[in-house]
């Protein structure tokens, strides 16, 4: 799991670090909200898009060369984000990124699966842990090396993604003993569930739309309120970090009290929090973000979960469909609530993203159960 968690940092520290960058981005290509948003989104599209189709790939035909080979794209495609010298080109070099990213995760998510057995809740809580610290340190480290060398030195944001993709090549032999023998189980003799799958997935667009308008526009917000881009990065950075230590509660709770109720109550916290971040600020709208960060992050793995137990026959499709639509439909709402800003205001598009976390909370409360009459486990076998 160390290997895997350590995959799922790096290549989400290559995503985290672009918010950071998105006020460099404005600053020197002069760009609108909604063309900011636009970075995002073309990050968010191409990380998702085909992010099921790697699932498909992966579910028929077995595909580990993508866990060292999507780590270092996605270091590699935001390096040079860093240093394009066109508003295209920084969008073109964000595509790559994203598509190392779309590599990495269903086959990542399904090894997570693997190793975790019958604690597959605690598992994915360990894996999705890797990429919340990764997400949050990306602006923690990014925004530093840019005030100090400039945008070249976004440069060295691939040194950590190119050494845990070296790292993940040298443990493809180890890494691939936990993949089932041939013509063994990997799921329960449960049915596919489509529509309490469809149903999450509502879930996940709204949660997801709220979240990317917050890590677009939390460090553009407090630019606005006329703090430095730093606090802004220092802020973000908060709410990851605070969602990760909500992320290793979240696991063990879902395995012993079940995911939906895990997931309902995280739901019903998160708008009127966004709501204090707005509307109070200082020191309790902090307190508030990070309890945002708590109440969202940690259903990340919650909900990948709960879409490979309601299809449990296609495992790695299920992780694809659940991480590529939270990203992609992110991405687009990042675009919109861009939009809102320029043509209203950005405080505005700061109250939508409340609004959307709230329609979340409204699908959770009609989701099933997501355990079936058999377990989904998926027992290693020894290296």
């Amino acid at each position: 799991m160390a290997a895997l968690s350590s995959g799922h940092f790096a290549t989400d520290f290559a995503n985290g670090a672009l918010p950071a960058l998105l006020p460099f981005f404005v600053d020197k290509f002069d760009l609108s909200y909604t063309l900011a948003g636009a970075v995002i989104l073309a990050s968010a599209l191409s990380s998702s898009v085909v992010q099921p189709l790697f699932g498909l790939w992966s579910d028929r035909r077995g595909a580990i060369w993508l866990l060292p080979g999507g780590v270092a794209l996605a270091g590699i495609g935001i390096a040079l984000a860093a240093v394009a010298p066109s508003y295209w080109l920084v969008l073109t070099c964000v595509v790559i990124s994203g598509l190392g990213v779309a590599a990495f995760h269903p086959e990542g998510s399904k090894f997570a699966a693997f190793a975790g057995g019958r604690r597959r809740a605690s598992a994915m809580s360990l894996f999705s842990i890797g990429g919340n610290l990764g997400f949050a340190i990306g602006p923690t480290v990014a925004t530093p090396l840019i005030l100090a060398f400039g945008l070249t030195g976004g440069l060295l944001l691939s040194v950590p993604c190119l050494a845990v993709a070296v790292t993940l090549l040298w443990l493809v032999p180890f890494l691939g003993s936990f993949a089932p023998k041939r013509g063994q189980s990997i799921g329960s003799d449960d049915p596919d569930r489509i529509g309490a799958l469809l149903l999450l997935l509502g879930v996940i667009a709204f949660r997801s739309v709220a979240w990317f308008g917050l890590i677009t526009f939390v460090p553009l917000w407090e630019v606005s309120l006329g703090h430095s881009k730093a606090h802004g990065s220092h802020l973000l950075s908060l709410m990851l970090l605070a969602g990760g230590l909500g992320t290793l509660a979240a696991g063990p709770l879902a395995d012993r009290f079940g995911r939906r109720p895990v997931l309902l109550v995280c739901s019903a916290a998160t708008a009127p929090l966004i709501l204090v971040f707005v509307a109070v600020g200082g020191v309790p709208g902090a307190i508030a973000l990070a309890g945002v960060g708590i109440s969202v992050i940690s259903t990340f793995g919650v909900t990948m979960v709960m879409s490979q137990e309601y299809l449990p026959r296609h495992i790695g499709l299920a992780s694809g469909l659940s991480i590529g639509l939270s990203i992609g439909l992110g991405g687009i709402g990042a675009v919109l609530l861009g939009a809102v800003a320029d043509s209203v205001d950005l405080r505005m598009a700061m109250y939508l993203t409340a609004a959307s976390a709230f329609a979340a909370l409204l699908l959770v409360a009609l989701l099933p159960s997501s355990r079936g009459r058999h377990s989904l486990a998926v027992e290693p076998v020894a290296p």
